[in-house]
């Protein structure tokens, strides 16, 4: 059984750093490809970013430049350093994961991942 179990949300103020991770049973990290998706009160979940299982990345317009994905193969974690937080980035932050390749135009697609995790909220004040 396939379970992702995100930790490292909070609360911090504008400029702030946080950094998620994700903790994956039953799967490992090197197989899949991993995304993390955010969802804002009243608001369309959207990507954040992705890392596909060649190693592929993609960030979201929204966090280029301050948000970065990596995948640590032997502690089997999949993890969003998030820099320079502004106020629109509260959210609840969630990982997902899919056995298959994605290619470079689907890693940012939530319908091409088929397991989540049950969240992180992260909110950020100005």
């Amino acid at each position: 059984q396939v379970q992702l179990v995100e930790s490292g949300g909070g609360s911090v103020q504008s400029g702030g750093s946080l950094r998620l991770s994700c903790a994956p049973s039953g799967i490992t990290i090197s197989g899949n490809s991993w995304g993390w998706f955010r969802r804002a009160p009243g608001k369309e979940r959207e990507a954040v970013a992705a890392v596909n299982r060649d190693g592929t990345l993609r960030n979201a317009d929204a966090v280029k430049g301050r948000f970065t994905v990596s995948r640590d193969i032997a502690k089997n974690r999949f993890y969003l350093q998030m820099n320079s937080l502004k106020p629109e980035d509260t959210a609840m932050y969630y990982c997902a994961t899919t056995a298959t390749v994605l290619s470079r135009w689907t890693l940012l697609s939530p319908s091409a991942y088929n397991y989540w995790g049950q969240g992180t909220q992260v909110t950020v004040s100005s």
